[in-house]
């Protein structure tokens, strides 16, 4: 079977192995609260949690490993852990499964969450040091602290901007990828660009070819090929979603727009030395689909 992850909305009938899955997530969360994973707080998780929040599971090999919760308009719960471009959402709870932990499934669903409504918020428990860690590699920061009124725990509230939003073209000659720097930069990107207002993401990619590199490439030709979560390079650490798309004429002599100072086609190691972090997600993917060399 498959190891890749599947995010799908969570069903009725998932309702006892998620049941399982936050109770044994929460154990090793929150050793400080006793009692967490049973009594009330189960019940409160099958009858109103599991019913009345946006959520949503992700499964691998057939089995479901994580489970996220969402509240409409930013506002995050107590938690132990669209477009995108809407009011944002809260993280009412998010947990892994403990033997899935450290494997890219809690960053997967928020990524998921962010690729809906744009920002996130959520509340850690102080104490909570391992969830606090992983939340500040996502991008999250402190808003505010207060006190669990239920347990007497203190609480962090925790936020995210929502990613910036961005279209890439994976052209590979010779295994090697190519790329621009912008004049004032000396860093290399994809080449693309963000989206204007209205545009969809195939648009954007059409007309910042064109104006990058005097490129035709009909809306039609451009095919999705997977997307990147990462730091935006430069953003004082804001998160980037960069949808990356194949396609279009393969033998081609670009021609620099007035924002491009140059373009290049780099191998692996080029890539990872000039590139921006992005760039060593898609070189990874390039390599595993066997486009570039490893």
């Amino acid at each position: 079977m498959s190891s890749e992850m599947i995010i799908r909305r969570y069903q009725a009938s998932d309702q006892d192995v998620v049941t399982d899955l936050w109770s044994r997530a929460v154990q090793r969360a929150h050793p400080f609260l006793d009692g967490e994973d049973r009594g009330e707080r189960a019940r409160i998780l099958r009858e109103a949690n599991l019913v009345r929040a946006e959520n949503w599971v992700a499964e691998r090999e057939g089995s479901v490993v994580g489970l996220l919760g969402l509240l409409p308009g930013g506002s995050g719960g107590g938690s132990g852990a669209g477009s995108g471009d809407g009011p944002g959402a809260g993280v009412g709870g998010l947990a892994v499964a403990p033997e899935a932990q450290g494997g890219g499934v809690g960053r997967e669903l928020l990524e998921h969450a962010a690729s809906l409504h744009g920002a996130l918020a959520l509340e850690v428990f102080e104490g909570n040091g391992s969830a606090r860690r992983f939340f500040a590699r996502q991008g999250f920061t402190e808003r505010g602290r207060r006190t669990d009124e239920e347990t007497g725990h203190p609480l962090i509230a925790l936020e995210r901007a929502a990613p910036l939003k961005s279209v890439g073209w994976l052209h590979v000659r010779d295994g090697r990828l190519l790329s621009v720097r912008t004049r004032g930069n000396d860093t290399f990107y994809l080449p693309g660009g963000k989206y204007e207002p209205g545009e969809t993401a195939r648009e954007a990619l059409s007309r910042e070819l064109r104006e990058e590199l005097g490129l035709v490439v009909p809306v039609e030709d451009l095919s999705e090929a997977f997307v990147i979560h990462d730091v935006a390079h430069g953003k004082s650490g804001r998160r980037l979603r960069m949808t990356c798309f194949t396609g279009g004429p393969q033998d081609i002599a670009p021609a620099p727009g007035r924002e491009i100072a140059e373009f290049a086609w780099f191998d692996r190691q080029e890539a990872r030395e000039r590139c921006a972090p992005a760039h060593s997600q898609v070189v990874n993917r390039l390599i595993a689909q066997g486009r570039m060399p490893g």
